[in-house]
């Protein structure tokens, strides 16, 4: 009911953008061109959790981009997960490519806890990839979400965690759901997110996906994911690799 609210609200009430707060605009341009005007770019974050895929990150999560992001996962407003999903698009883009005679891509979102859903009135990461893969499609990408992940167990917020705390808090923790390992078969999978912090969550989603069975053949240099945004520092260690 609540997300329902929110939708409805977005279509009939007065907005400010997300990204800067200017009146009578969901999201400006100037503010658009932060979150997917740029060239997406393949991102680590320092240190590297062991198993974290091939990640590239459309915008740095910080200014109009960190506004847009909390706004629409914190906020509700529904309405910037296009935007979002734009900018997500891009990523996948950048590092899956586009190669139809290797099936669709399908696009698994991290899942968030079901108490996270719940309080939020809605799922952020799987609303931003369904807007992801219909901007695929329309720019001639097969895609489509296959949500096959789930939290096999309870997970302390991360907030506050540091890199090493959060992979020994996800450990473990995802899990594909049954059948899921044949869909994941039917296609390229690139997992998304919304946000990059220590790779933690994308690490362990890795595992979860390996384990059954979901990267196929494909070596550690061809499993990908996408993210809407990352820390400035993980573009910054492509610079210095050394």
């Amino acid at each position: 009911m609540r997300g329902w609210w929110r939708e409805i609200a977005g279509l009939v009430l007065p907005v400010d953008c997300g990204g800067c707060g200017r009146p009578r605009t969901e999201l400006c341009e100037e503010c658009a061109a932060q979150l997917h005007g740029g060239a997406p770019r393949r991102v680590r974050p320092d240190p590297e959790p062991v198993g974290l895929p091939v990640v590239h990150a459309a915008a740095g999560y910080a200014n109009a981009v960190r506004a847009v992001l909390l706004a629409h996962k914190e906020r509700g407003v529904l309405g910037l997960a296009g935007a979002a999903g734009r900018a997500l698009a891009g990523a996948v883009r950048a590092g899956a490519g586009a190669s139809p005679e290797e099936g669709p891509l399908l696009l698994v979102p991290v899942p968030s806890a079901r108490r996270a859903v719940a309080a939020r009135g809605h799922d952020p990461a799987r609303r931003m990839a369904l807007a992801a893969a219909a901007e695929l499609r329309r720019t001639g990408t097969p895609a489509r979400v296959a949500g096959v992940l789930r939290q096999r167990r309870p997970v302390a917020d991360q907030s506050g965690l540091g890199a090493q705390e959060r992979g020994a808090n996800l450990a473990g923790a995802l899990g594909v759901v049954a059948g899921g390992g044949r869909l994941l078969a039917t296609g390229r999978v690139v997992l998304v997110d919304d946000l990059l912090t220590t790779g933690a969550s994308l690490a362990e989603a890795a595992r979860a996906v390996e384990a059954a069975g979901g990267w196929g053949r494909a070596g550690p240099g061809a499993r990908h994911a996408a993210v809407v945004a990352a820390s400035p520092s993980a573009f910054e260690i492509n610079r210095n690799p050394n």
